[in-house]
């Protein structure tokens, strides 16, 4: 059942986005060669806690930290600890927040240093699926018109889009109902209705789309070693369009904040 929220109970999942968006903003300014992903997880969980949050993700199902650090062909789930960044790593960073009782989810995959020209691009096309399926949240469409959307951009630029892991609904609980993969036919599944709120991540890869799950069973990597790139963001459908409740200064694709989302160029 997907359970869809008043206009008050979004604007209080607004504030867990703007709490999230900021440990990721903060966490992207942290990012230099030589910082451990242990040293990123305790900054934000600093900032997370000094603004009267809690770390959605500690303790979560036993995760034991408050991001997901996830270097190179790392796609998701990546446990911080003495990994040390190099220059021309790309990191994902996952994060989610709980603060008056909402939860606010948002990924952001950084560029540490000067990375390939093949590396950019697929931050940048990763980026373009996201800013394309937030498109497609708005009252009346279908919710695989968002899986669509990712797949489309993400394959058009032949890069591959990973089948077993997907987005979901999000609010009082970190994954509430629907699923939402990243790829199908359009205009299948339920109607999106003003009120409905997802957590939309495309992951995708340089490579293959098939994953291996590492030995500390949360770790999941591309199979073929190719890069991997996820971005994120919690999004409210409104009558008046998407609603981006998550945001933070290094995105680069032109949908704003708190407003209604035009179409990105």
């Amino acid at each position: 059942m997907i359970i869809r929220k008043s206009a008050v109970e979004i604007e209080q999942m607004s504030r867990a986005g703007r709490l999230v968006s900021d440990v990721l903003a903060l966490v992207g300014e942290s990012i230099r060669p030589g910082i451990t992903t242990a040293e990123l997880d305790a900054i934000a969980e600093e900032r997370i806690r000094s603004r009267g949050g809690i770390p959605s993700f500690k303790g979560y199902r036993g995760y034991p930290a408050s991001i997901c650090a996830s270097p190179n062909e790392m796609v998701v789930h990546g446990i911080p600890g003495p990994y040390a960044l190099a220059s021309g790593d790309i990191l994902s960073v996952d994060c989610g927040v709980t603060l008056g009782g909402f939860v606010g989810d948002c990924a952001y995959t950084f560029p540490v240093g000067e990375i390939s020209p093949a590396a950019q691009r697929l931050l940048d096309v990763c980026q373009a699926a996201l800013a394309a399926a937030l498109e497609q949240c708005r009252p009346g469409n279908r919710l695989s018109d968002i899986g669509h959307a990712v797949q489309t951009v993400t394959e058009a630029a032949g890069f591959g889009v990973i089948r077993t892991l997907v987005g979901h609904g999000i609010g009082r609980s970190m994954h509430e109902d629907p699923q939402i993969p990243n790829y199908g036919e359009p205009g299948r599944g339920p109607v999106l209705a003003e009120g409905m709120v997802f957590a939309i991540e495309p992951m995708i890869t340089a490579g293959s789309y098939d994953v291996v799950l590492h030995d500390d069973d949360w770790s999941i990597s591309s199979e073929d070693g190719s890069l991997a790139a996820h971005f994120e963001h919690t999004v409210a459908i409104t009558s008046a369009g998407p609603r981006i409740l998550t945001s933070h200064p290094k995105c680069t694709f032109a949908l704003p904040v708190e407003e209604p989302a035009r179409k990105a160029g």
